[in-house]
């Protein structure tokens, strides 16, 4: 018979980590968007939970989450320091809780307009160029290129079957990382249209008002095709970024249209080629 090892439980902390949260507060004349990741983590007299399997004093992680939505429908988020010493200041006071470390990132996005946004610092600008002996094309493009609106978008009126779940949403979050390639013409050109392009690319998913991701990605290339008469077809991927709405009624709580859960996976992932016809 095997002895046991002497041992004991020296350091202790448990969690919810990579909540993410997103607030929209909606003004008439603009909209504000605040865009977090909540860590939670809490210390204490939880010994009795790891040698035991005594579970008396531990508090779910998932109420945790719950209580991340819960407390940003209740309260405003002016700063995140600020929404970060609210959860503290929940949890510090809960039986056995001694110490609560609550970690917050916060998503900057700068304004495309009144409820649209972009996020910058990872997207890239790429090139690819063909020879042969005969002829030369030249690829150019731009990857995670992150833009969000708030409201203009919309999905209802697709097939239904004993499969579907997904309620019509006549009002949602529209967000997607693009991914863009325009081929030129020829290799006589002005390289510098990548920046109207770009441009007509943000400035058409900010003013569509979309009926689903791919009505607003045709828009948006037929835009890129107008803004640059050089280029002769431009491929467009939009992943879909979905934002769910967070129920809030187990908590007595309404949500219009404000407390979102982002999530990563799955996503929808919409792509097209349009071309430009014959002048």
């Amino acid at each position: 018979m095997t002895s046991r090892c002497s041992s004991v439980l020296s350091d202790t902390r448990y969690g919810k980590s990579r909540v993410r949260l997103v607030k929209i507060k909606r003004a008439a004349a603009q909209h504000e968007l605040v865009d977090l990741t909540i860590d939670v983590q809490l210390e204490g007299a939880f010994e009795k939970v790891y040698i035991d399997g005594d579970n008396s004093a531990c508090h779910a992680t998932d109420t945790m989450k719950n209580i991340v939505y819960a407390l940003a429908r209740q309260d405003p988020i002016d700063h995140v320091e600020q929404f970060a010493l609210r959860l503290a200041d929940h949890y510090i006071v809960k039986p056995a809780v001694t110490r609560v470390r609550v970690a917050a990132t916060e998503h900057p996005w700068t304004r495309l307009r009144s409820h649209a946004f972009v996020q910058a610092g990872g997207e890239n600008w790429t090139a690819l160029v063909t020879r042969d002996a005969q002829s030369v094309e030249i690829v150019s493009g731009l990857t995670n290129l992150v833009v969000l609106k708030t409201t203009d978008s919309a999905f209802c009126g697709f097939p239904r079957d004993r499969y579907t779940t997904l309620p019509d949403a006549g009002e949602r979050i529209l967000a997607t990382s693009v991914t863009a390639s325009w081929t030129y013409r020829s290799s006589e050109v002005d390289f510098s249209a990548r920046e109207r392009i770009r441009a007509a690319l943000l400035d058409t998913f900010a003013a569509h008002v979309s009926r689903s991701v791919q009505h607003t990605l045709y828009a948006m290339g037929e835009a890129a095709l107008s803004a640059c008469a050089d280029i002769a077809a431009i491929t467009l991927a939009l992943p879909n970024r979905h934002h769910l709405l967070v129920d809030l009624k187990p908590f007595g709580l309404d949500n219009p249209n404000e407390i979102f859960v982002a999530t990563e996976q799955p996503f929808g992932l919409i792509e097209a080629t349009v071309t430009r016809t014959k002048d």
